[in-house]
C-alpha cells in the first residue's frame, strides 16, 4: 500500500538547487583567482552565498571551484574548494 500511495505522489523533476557559502577557517577572506591557484583578482568574505560552475584541479591535485555569486548570473571567479560549505536549499 505505501508503495501505491508513493507511486500516486506528483512527480518533480526539479533538481534541488546547491548553495555554498564561504567558510574560510583562517577569518580572513577567500582569495578568488583568475584560474586554479592562479593570480589573485578579488577576495570574498566569510557567510557570502555562492554556486559552484565548475570544479577543476591545480598542478598539485587539489580541489578549486569556479564560483558564482548566488542568486546572480556569472561568475566570481576560482576558490580553493576545500573553504567553501554547500548545502541544498
Amino acid at each position: 500500500m505505501l508503495l501505491l500511495s508513493l507511486w500516486q505522489l506528483p512527480f518533480n523533476s526539479a533538481k534541488a538547487e546547491q548553495i555554498c557559502k564561504v567558510t574560510d577557517p583562517t577569518e580572513t577572506p577567500l582569495n578568488v583567482r583568475e584560474t586554479p591557484n592562479g593570480r589573485i583578482v578579488d577576495t570574498l568574505n566569510n557567510g557570502i552565498e555562492v554556486y559552484i560552475i565548475k570544479i577543476d584541479y591545480d598542478s598539485k591535485g587539489r580541489p578549486w571551484a569556479l564560483v558564482g555569486q548566488y542568486p546572480q548570473s556569472g561568475a566570481f571567479g576560482w576558490v580553493f574548494r576545500e573553504f567553501i560549505s554547500c548545502f541544498d536549499r
